[in-house]
């Protein structure tokens, strides 16, 4: 008889209806354990959207929350935690829980976030509304939570509603809250894109920073996000606003016993995402192990720390869409900050960017330093590297430590799914929005040699993108142009640029991956006008033949092989093929 396969966790963030209804579930309890045996006062943790970082949050709250404390333990029966230990047990319910989650906080403007702030934090409190009748808290205290239960807290009030409501829990149960924060910097990215960062910042700096730095009632945290808060000045108050932004002393130096586990930290490295070993056992059960090799091409490669792990989200998509290779987590983890990372880089730093698409070939160097300042992205390639690493749209395959003590680190497209994210960019910026299926004709014309079909999808491509201003350096520039549109073919091709073959060096050729695959040379010409395009089209396909270029391709065993010489003249461009 067939087994029933268990529902996909699609969307799940509750940690209660992850174990009491039928779901596939991967025990992460283990977590705590490590937590009780390492925690400081303040613990960051950043990872990527859709990495579980809700859930995880949610398993804490549902094992350290003093309310309904004797039916939250059943839930953790059979567990890795229980299994683990009464050491650790005897710290089921012990404390009162506050978990606030600031993924939705984000808004077109700072008026509109503060009346979002306004609604979760009223919802918070309404989870705590027995406090408002509390014989321990004084009448100021009673007045003060009503007011934010009502929604009617001005901004200054809402600096200090995690920082109050801590204190009347203490004064309420006699034990010191742990503070559960949920992407904390959501607020912070949304205002970046959308130019009100200053606004926020000085904001954010008085509402985390009285609840973490100048709270005594606190007793723990762990906070979540994907980018980590140094330099952003949310926790120093000894600088003035105007230069908050850039100061060079780390907001978090006020807060003793601060632990940061980045993704290149081994620490908890495994508890967000599917190991190895978690992921062949989903396809196992779902009777698709078959998949694991393709599946790991597609959602694996994240390294956290030096543990390989795959993408939860699009692994669990992945199954609950009967097992279609399909772009899962860049279609919902907030992709447009791709586009505003590249959007804001020069030519030399996207030219090295747009060389990452040789997937698994190429890869980037970048300085460690993780606590970036969002408005140096424009300007700082490195900051740029570290939000791309931190947002999971890069991985680092290496580390290492130069004379001067600095960390360096090596970074790479993880999978299949990012790399698509990434051509989708350098379609929209080297051909433009709106030529994808010109470009897709073009590339498909050119392999299967239709010259005339090639030339007018170029042409039309050059007449809708190209200024007369970037022609400058004409070959030079046509040359990048070719490569940038052609980069796409990466994973049919191996493409090679002013490579030596025959008598001389081609242009750029295209070796094929696959066997009786068509090879392909281009060879480039600047025109000085426009009645020379058809002669330096001819010169150029000439040249091929003439110094012999297919003899590379020759001696990989290509027998097909098309040849295009091309002419360009600002916008237009002329093509002779054989």
């Amino acid at each position: 008889m067939e087994t029933r396969r268990k529902a996909m966790p699609v969307g799940v963030e509750d940690f209660k209806d992850l174990v009491t209804k039928d779901y596939h579930f991967v025990d992460k309890t283990k977590f705590i354990g490590e937590l009780l045996d390492t925690q400081g006062c303040v613990t960051l943790i950043t990872r990527p959207r859709r990495f579980g970082k809700t859930l995880t949050l949610s398993m804490l709250r549902y094992f350290f929350d003093i309310e309904a404390a004797a039916e939250n333990r059943g839930l953790f029966d059979g567990l890795d935690i229980e299994r683990a230990g009464e050491k650790y047990m005897q710290e089921q319910g012990s404390r009162p829980v506050v978990f606030l989650t600031l993924k939705e906080v984000r808004s077109s403007g700072f008026t509109s976030m503060l009346e979002k702030l306004t609604y979760f934090l009223q919802n918070l409190y309404g989870t705590f509304a027995y406090l408002a009748d509390s014989e321990k808290l004084f009448a100021q205290e009673k007045d003060f939570f009503s007011t934010i239960w009502n929604g009617k807290g001005s901004a200054e009030n809402m600096q200090i509603a995690l920082l109050n409501l801590m204190r009347m829990l203490e004064k309420h149960y006699g034990e010191k809250p742990l503070l559960l924060l949920d992407e904390y910097d959501a607020p912070i990215l949304a205002a970046w894109e959308n130019g009100y960062y200053r606004e926020c910042i000085d904001f954010m700096r008085g509402f985390l920073g009285s609840a973490l730095k100048t709270n005594p009632s606190l007793g723990a945290a762990v906070l979540t996000g994907v980018t980590r808060i140094s330099k952003e000045s949310i926790f120093y108050q000894g600088i003035s606003d105007s230069h908050a932004a850039k100061a060079a002393v780390h907001c978090l130096s006020g807060l003793n016993n601060l632990k940061v586990c980045s993704v290149l930290t081994e620490r908890y490295s495994d508890i967000f995402g599917f190991t190895q070993a978690e992921a062949a056992k989903l396809m196992e059960d779902c009777g698709v192990k078959d998949k694991l090799p393709e599946l790991k091409q597609w959602y694996d490669g994240y390294l956290f720390g030096d543990t390989e792990i795959y993408n939860p989200w699009s692994v669990i998509q992945f199954v609950d869409h009967g097992c279609k290779f399909q772009r899962y987590w860049i279609n919902v983890s907030g992709n447009s900050i791709l586009g505003v990372l590249l959007k804001s880089v020069d030519e030399a730093r996207y030219e090295e960017l747009q060389g990452l698409l040789r997937f698994r070939e190429s890869s980037v160097e970048a300085l460690v330093d993780e606590g970036m300042i969002y408005p140096d992205i424009g300007t700082d390639s490195n900051a740029l590297y570290m939000m791309l690493l931190t947002t999971g749209y890069l991985k680092a395959i290496e580390t290492w430590q130069d004379a001067r003590g600095r960390w360096w680190c090596r970074l790479q497209i993880p999978n299949r799914e990012v790399l698509l994210a990434y051509e989708d960019e350098v379609l929209a910026r080297v051909a433009g929005p709106g030529s994808r299926v010109a470009l897709f004709s073009m590339l498909d014309a050119m392999k299967a040699g239709r010259a005339a079909v090639f030339q007018k999808y170029l042409g039309r491509i050059l007449r809708d993108t190209v200024s007369f201003h970037d022609t400058a350096q004409p070959e030079a520039f046509y040359h990048g142009l070719l490569l940038g549109l052609t980069v796409l073919m990466e994973g049919e091709y191996q493409i090679e640029s002013n490579r030596e073959s025959g008598y001389g060096r081609f242009d750029i050729a295209f070796f094929p991956l696959k066997e009786n695959a068509p090879g392909v040379i281009l060879e480039l010409k600047a025109a000085k006008s426009e009645e020379e395009l058809e002669a330096k089209a001819r010169e150029a396909l000439e040249q091929i033949g003439a110094k012999a270029y297919g003899t590379a391709l020759a001696r990989r065993g290509v027998k097909e092989i098309w040849r295009y010489g091309i002419a360009f003249w600002g916008k237009r461009m002329w093509m002779e093929g054989a």
